[in-house]
């Protein structure tokens, strides 16, 4: 992350009675603008630093662009400006399904997966490296242990992608799990490395439905989380034939659906 990824504030602190007058650091949250060249396409609230790759991952975990079409992002503060390749033109209807999702999530899921098959999205492969129980078990301490800016914020949230032998392939942080998940995938979508075939994502906090949308576009057969899933979570796992974990922990797990991934578990 960017040195301007965090902020120091003074506060007043209390421990054991004693009130002292500090310096506390805090994630820095602003608006990113992205933009398709004149058009505006979304505000996120983010934590400065990657915005290019935040905005190539929203736009294609979004379903607007598909990989090579964009040419360009221009960045600046608070704003990214994405330049279409040569011969590529916006397709309405794409931002138009992208803001359907967006209202109907939660509402419909019937709609919102059918918006994530329009896409172009289909059933993961079965055929991808499985994931032994103990590699699973483990990928809590090592995303833990690689979280940078929350060792001095306590105030951000991540996501790893891990081979499946559970080595750290990417971490990205921000102050909101959808923007984390966007900038890995929007820097594997700049490097042409997708699909993420192979791959497990961890992420911090709870599964919603975003997430797991967002892991489908991007290819990732496998999503752990230490936190619950949600009910449309869980339907959109199951329709595309993802493994998705939940509650990881050092010595637990809820294996959600397609737990043929997991070697060990119990079927």
């Amino acid at each position: 992350m960017s040195a301007g990824s965090i902020l120091t504030v003074p506060i007043r602190r209390l421990t054991s009675g004693v009130l002292t007058e500090e310096q506390d650091l805090v994630a820095v949250e602003e608006p990113l603008q992205i933009s398709i060249g004149s058009r505006n396409i979304a505000i996120t609230m983010r934590t400065p630093g990657q915005d290019a790759e935040l905005a190539a991952g929203f736009l294609f975990t979004e379903g607007i662009v598909k990989p090579g079409e964009i040419e360009n992002i221009s960045c600046t503060r608070n704003t990214a400006v994405v330049t279409l390749a040569h011969g590529v033109e916006l397709d309405p209807t794409r931002i138009e399904r992208n803001f359907y999702v967006s209202s109907s999530c939660g509402v419909c899921g019937k709609a919102s997966i059918e918006a994530i098959e329009s896409a172009g999205c289909a059933t993961l492969p079965v055929d991808e490296p499985p994931v032994s129980e103990a590699v699973l078990l483990s990928l809590p301490a090592k995303l833990r242990e690689a979280q940078r800016v929350f060792d001095r914020t306590g105030g951000i949230h991540a996501c790893g992608l891990f081979s499946s032998s559970g080595e750290l392939v990417l971490l990205r942080e921000d102050v909101g799990r959808h923007n984390a998940v966007d900038k890995l995938i929007g820097r594997a979508y700049l490097d042409n490395l997708l699909p993420l075939s192979g791959k497990v994502l961890m992420v911090s906090g709870r599964t919603s439905f975003e997430l797991v949308q967002k892991s489908v576009m991007g290819g990732i057969a496998v999503l752990a989380s230490v936190g619950a899933p949600s009910s449309l979570a869980v339907k959109t796992a199951l329709r595309f034939g993802m493994t998705l974990v939940g509650f990881l922990n050092k010595d637990r797990y809820n294996i959600y659906t397609a737990p043929s991934r997991v070697i060990g578990e119990a079927v």
